[in-house]
């Protein structure tokens, strides 16, 4: 059974921190890397992805005023265990036909609850980028073309944005809910 809550100081996340750690996820290893960095945002939420009662994923959302107003960054710090989860797909969630037909957690949970989170028609973008911190390169090389083909994202531009070189892509919510919808919810 999964379940997406908001972070608060209540939620301890000391076995998330560890594991994400132990597993090259420099991002989501800390408080101060997790939640401190993000907080200082404008707007923000971290989301917590719970399977069977253990925290296996967090992403965050928040504003980025650095795009224009009522903009907002989304699947911001994606982290999630995917050997803790069993799908009709067995463990491999980074395929192209489960990235295209949504059925990832971050398709599935984290990207409606930021769409849900998010003023009513924010501008919502993702960034990649080519760091080998965590799965960073392959949301750059994979993820993200791959639902650009399919006009859910759109390229905008690169820019320099917390350090790196990052790519900018604007969501359309429209048509990601509607794939979302017609290749089924989990």
């Amino acid at each position: 059974m999964f379940e997406i809550i908001k972070y608060d100081e209540t939620v301890d996340l000391s076995d998330f921190y560890r594991e994400a750690g132990l597993r090259g996820h420099k991002n989501n290893s800390s408080k101060h890397m997790l939640i401190d960095t993000i907080s200082k945002e404008r707007e923000s939420v971290i989301f917590l992805l719970k399977h069977n009662d253990n925290i296996i994923g967090s992403c965050a959302a928040h504003s980025f005023d650095e795009m224009g107003g009522n903009s907002y960054r989304i699947a911001a710090r994606t982290c999630i265990f995917t050997d803790m989860i069993k799908t009709n797909y067995g463990n491999n969630l980074r395929s192209i036909s489960v990235i295209t037909q949504h059925q990832n957690p971050t398709a599935q949970f984290f990207i409606p609850a930021c769409i849900g989170w998010a003023p009513k028609n924010a501008k919502l973008y993702i960034t990649s980028n080519e760091s080998e911190v965590g799965t960073q390169r392959a949301v750059d090389r994979i993820f993200c073309p791959s639902l650009e083909r399919l006009g859910q994202l759109k390229f905008i531009r690169k820019m320099n944005y917390r350090g790196l070189e990052q790519k900018i892509w604007l969501l359309n919510t429209e048509k990601f809910l509607e794939a979302l919808e017609r290749n089924g919810r989990w």
